[in-house]
């Protein structure tokens, strides 16, 4: 199962929408104190409607705890300081994607304990200082997801299924 790490999240809407992307895509949440909201914070549970129940979620007191609970793992670090575009990764079933605060990133205490060579980051155009926390979250997951196979996707009635085009032009009528 992936895994999606938030380093000491501040905004309640974005971890709720990144619990409502786990519940979906069948990725663990872990939450690494201190939290910028309770979990029964009002838009927290607004933005994660009811799919809190389907998502796994858990809460550790530091990132030492977290590394504990899930030893070994791989850590992979997303930073706009990041060596590494994500798509050109080859994420594994187990692998824990960390992203940091919404406001400042990952500390640089915290990327110095993930091996440089596992830092990734999302392009972006010239002069844009980051994407939203769950957009980058929901980018991640889903480049890991889809590498895995979408293991435990739903899968449509292939009876109902269009042919997609397989180049540009195809589906020019």
């Amino acid at each position: 199962m992936i895994r999606v790490a938030l380093f000491e999240p501040e905004i309640p809407p974005n971890t709720g929408n990144i619990i409502r992307l786990c519940a979906n895509s069948g990725a663990a949440l872990h939450l690494v104190r201190p939290l910028g909201f309770t979990l029964d914070d009002a838009q927290l549970r607004r933005a994660g409607l009811d799919y809190r129940e389907y998502a796994p979620v858990q809460v550790h007191d530091s990132l030492d705890a977290l590394l504990e609970t899930l030893a070994p793992v791989r850590m992979l670090a997303f930073s706009t300081r990041g060596k590494i575009p994500y798509d050109r990764w080859r994420y594994g079933a187990d692998d824990l994607l960390l992203f940091g605060p919404e406001t400042r990133g990952l500390p640089a205490a915290v990327l110095e304990r993930v091996p440089e060579a596992q830092h990734l980051y999302i392009p972006q155009r010239p002069g844009m200082r980051s994407l939203n926390l769950s957009n980058a979250v929901a980018v991640a997951v889903y480049e890991a997801w889809r590498q895995v196979g979408f293991a435990g996707a739903a899968v449509p009635d292939p009876a109902q299924a269009i042919p997609a085009p397989h180049a540009a032009g195809d589906n020019a009528g």
